[in-house]
């Protein structure tokens, strides 16, 4: 069999059963879509806040947003896309966490901007991130309390979205929150869940992607069930 890698991905096993007439076998396959969904992911993840973003910009408002959540989300990124380096992990199985820490990182900027004025707390909170998010994406801390922050991630990433569900139960409203980017958290957490258990990720990681399916679907369910019907235009009557 001829060996045909591009980016870890295997197409040699592929490709020589279909040009047999034959379909791969489930031990070739798997692992070829599970790379590919991975980087479709990490492909997809580049542009999955920017929706998001630019619904802010557009509206110069910050209405039905969750502070907290998007703060919470940007120290999860942190500490996953840390975790996943100091694992060694193949970069199809994380690297969306790179460019959606990024993006949270701008879109928490945003958030703040138009949020003004901001107190003297809230300006200490991006201080503080930035002294301490160097040590930790570095993996320069205790392998002991490594593992605990990736334990302790789960639950910021559940306290991320709850306080946002609450505020879009208590409103009856979802705000300034995007359809699309939900929908492509949700849609690409799905995928996760696969690529997780396929690339023998360890089991802690499967089990956030499970999470983030249950939260994502839960805002993106009440985005579509409160979200306003468009008013129709009045016939013009002869």
């Amino acid at each position: 069999m001829v060996e045909l890698k591009f980016l870890g991905m295997d197409f040699g096993c592929a490709l020589g059963s279909l040009s047999k007439g034959e379909f791969p076998e489930t031990d070739c396959l798997l692992p070829l879509i599970s790379k590919l969904l991975g980087y479709a992911i990490v492909a997809a993840s580049t542009t999955v806040k920017l929706p998001q973003i630019l619904k802010i910009l557009q509206h110069k408002s910050v209405r039905g947003l969750s502070v907290v959540a998007f703060e919470l989300e940007l120290i999860g990124y942190t500490i996953a896309l840390a975790y996943c380096l100091h694992k060694g992990l193949p970069f199809s199985a994380f690297g969306e966490y790179a460019f959606l820490l990024i993006q949270a990182i701008i879109l928490v900027a945003v958030i703040y901007y138009f949020s003004q004025p901001l107190g003297m707390k809230t300006w200490m909170k991006p201080l503080l991130y930035c002294a301490v998010a160097p040590t930790i994406l570095a993996g320069q801390i205790d392998p002991v309390l490594f593992e605990a922050l990736y334990a302790s991630q789960h639950a910021i990433f559940l306290f991320a979205r709850i306080p946002q569900i609450w505020k879009n139960f208590q409103n009856r409203s979802t705000g300034e929150l995007s359809f699309l980017t939900f929908f492509m958290n949700f849609a690409g957490s799905m995928v996760r869940v696969f690529t997780s258990l396929q690339e023998k990720a360890p089991m802690s990681v499967a089990l956030g992607s499970a999470l983030g399916v249950l939260m994502n679907g839960t805002i993106l369910s009440q985005i579509i069930i409160y979200q306003k019907p468009t008013p129709q235009k009045e016939k013009k009557r002869d």
